[in-house]
């Protein structure tokens, strides 16, 4: 979690506020006052279908009297309805639902009572890249988008409520309000990018700061330009063309300064191969500058590309030396630059 909260004075840290406290030994309270609040034996159910506090006996009888208090309490349980829903819900549509484990995660620690809703996407957007159409509906809005059997976007997303509507049309359209601003924003930046190359924004990145601790190396320009120098020699050994290895190490950096990317930072990569494309560049080329980012996670793919993988390894490779140079090294709990994934990365690609 990202962003925690503190209670108080306390070192405490948690993700939603303390309502109230049940501490239970049998059938006997057991007295304690933890985080400004005092031990009970009252808790409380779904605050709109059951408004009237649950009084407990025992804890065996704890996520029954939740359950007829319309919570699910587990979130095994909760997460098994979501994702089942949402599967249906899919299948209605004539398609299925594209499910993201993460995503189903944090839709089950938002709902306690699930309910799942479709809603439509406007026509106009669907021209938009499928990366940023799914980045819109799941990153911001929390949504699941909806695929066909070739795994082309569909015209919808499913959200989940947390509650049982009388008026679902009214969830429908209210929804649909909600999503509508953000998928004109990004329809609004995908068409400024495109009015000027990408090249033109490679010197502004003498402006974005890299590493400051690397004084006049700490620019992103700089970075960009230390990085192509290392994917022309990677390149040679793994056959790339030299060409397509220059032009994708020139270009690789250009679309953080798209408004895209500053607005949605992860598909940096990918509407640089998006904007590449739209200039003429070659495939393979275009190919690269996602490449370069690739793998980002465990288990994700790898650069698809030789002038891709020589990109790729160079990028990591900097970064590793870069940030190990002013003694940034990873600790046992915290790696705030991804210095392990990006080790993990090198090794996946020679591998």
């Amino acid at each position: 979690i990202p962003k925690r909260m503190r209670w108080g004075d306390s070192d405490v840290a948690f993700v939603r506020p303390v309502q109230w406290l049940v501490v239970l030994l049998g059938n006997e309270v057991v007295p304690m006052t933890l985080l400004g609040e005092a031990s009970d034996r009252v808790t409380h159910g779904h605050r709109f279908h059951s408004p009237i506090p649950v009084v407990l006996t025992t804890p065996s009888e704890y996520e029954a009297a939740l359950e007829k208090a319309k919570v699910i309490a587990s979130f095994d349980k909760r997460r098994a309805l979501v994702k089942e829903l949402v599967e249906k819900e899919g299948g209605i549509l004539g398609g299925a639902a594209a499910l993201s484990e993460d995503l189903l995660d944090e839709v089950t620690g938002l709902v306690e009572l699930p309910f799942a809703v479709s809603g439509r996407i406007p026509d106009e957007f669907m021209a938009l890249p499928s990366e940023l159409l799914i980045t819109t509906v799941r990153e911001h809005q929390r949504y699941f988008p909806v695929e066909d059997a070739t795994g082309k976007l569909l015209p919808y997303f499913i959200t989940v409520a947390n509650i049982y509507s009388r008026d679902v049309a009214r969830v429908r359209l209210g929804n649909e309000r909600v999503v509508k601003p953000r998928l004109q924003d990004a329809l609004f930046f995908w068409n400024q990018d495109r009015k000027q190359p990408l090249e033109s924004r490679r010197e502004g990145l003498a402006r974005v700061t890299y590493l400051r601790e690397l004084g006049d190396e700490g620019s992103q320009l700089a970075k960009a330009t230390r990085v192509a120098a290392l994917a022309k020699t990677i390149g040679g050994r793994v056959g790339a063309d030299a060409e397509h290895v220059d032009r994708a190490a020139h270009l690789a950096k250009c679309d953080l300064l798209t408004d895209l990317v500053v607005e949605f930072t992860k598909l940096q990569g990918t509407m640089g191969r998006y904007y590449a494309l739209a200039d003429g560049e070659a495939a393979d080329v275009a190919q690269a500058i996602e490449d370069q980012y690739r793998p980002r996670f465990a288990g994700d793919d790898l650069p698809a590309s030789k002038p891709g993988t020589a990109l790729a390894l160079a990028d990591k490779l900097d970064t590793l030396a870069s940030i190990f140079s002013i003694g940034k090294k990873p600790t046992g709990d915290r790696d705030p630059f991804g210095l392990r994934r990006a080790a993990l990365g090198v090794l996946r690609i020679i591998v």
